[in-house]
């Protein structure tokens, strides 16, 4: 069992907007998991689907777990992989009471380029079906910025939808891209490495009203706990980065960034367990 630090501000509620709680580094521990989220004052996390054959396994965590809530798409560096998806079959997908997001979805130009235009049709894809389904997109963005932003403003003229950079760490060109079309930018363990002062620097133009807070767990943990696995507990040390970079205190940062969730997400904001 990873032992977890507790925030000294775990009595300010927050948000791990973004984690995947059903991967195998979480088996067998998804209870003590949740428990250490709650007990650092993580009261909610969005588990992401990548491939939408694991559906059921990410689903049934969260009809498990009254504080997990999911999102499903295909992830770009499995488009090339994976059976293409319809907009039909990510709305029908989005009935689901706890299903609140679309995605991940996006582009990666650094690992996977030959799929290049597939990535791209997934894309537009994803973009149509959140703004069918009224449910916020989720972008993966990796050394494809221009292709990022362009695709990004077509669907949008084509229809407005909502949106968050989830993992932020592009340049500050498409963060401004992302901002100017109304949409979030997502701040994980990267904002904490000390080599991370430029997108520190990004974020602090951001409007703090478009912030959110993410693990991304299990990968990227943020400083104490950089190289071991991450999970929601530690979305708290990435709050307090970000409260320093807004300079503001943790409980207000936190308070800022949940009703940000709650804004973007909806859906999650308006579950009431049954």
């Amino acid at each position: 069992m990873t032992n977890t630090q507790i925030s000294p501000n775990s009595q300010f509620p927050i948000v791990d907007s973004h984690c995947h709680l059903d991967f195998p580094d979480f088996d067998g521990q998804l209870d003590d998991v949740i428990a250490r989220a709650a007990e650092a004052g993580v009261t909610r996390m969005v588990s992401i689907c990548t491939r939408l054959r694991n559906l059921p396994q990410v689903q049934a965590i969260a009809e498990t777990h009254d504080p997990v809530f999911f999102a499903a798409g295909t992830h770009p560096m499995s488009v090339a992989e994976e059976p293409m998806t319809s907009v039909d079959e990510l709305v029908s997908l989005s009935k689901h009471p706890k299903f609140v997001g679309i995605g991940e979805t996006g582009l990666d130009y650094h690992y996977t380029a030959e799929s290049a235009e597939a990535q791209k049709e997934s894309l537009r894809i994803h973009i149509d079906a959140a703004r069918e389904a009224k449910l916020p997109l989720i972008i993966h963005a990796r050394a494809a910025d221009d292709d990022m932003a362009q695709i990004l403003r077509e669907g949008y003229a084509n229809g407005a939808y909502d949106c968050v950079m989830h993992c932020f760490s592009s340049s500050a060109e498409l963060g401004r891209a992302a901002l100017d079309l109304g949409f979030y930018l997502s701040m994980s363990g990267i904002a904490t490495f000390p080599k991370s002062q430029e997108l520190r620097d990004i974020f602090a133009t951001a409007p703090v009203d478009r912030i959110l807070v993410e693990t991304d767990s299990p990968y990227l943990a943020p400083k104490p706990h950089r190289g071991k696995r991450n999970e929601p507990a530690y979305s708290a040390h990435t709050a307090q980065v970000g409260a320093d970079i807004f300079k503001l205190s943790y409980a207000d940062f936190a308070a800022q960034t949940t009703a940000n969730f709650d804004r973007l997400f909806a859906k999650a904001a308006q579950w009431v367990p049954t």
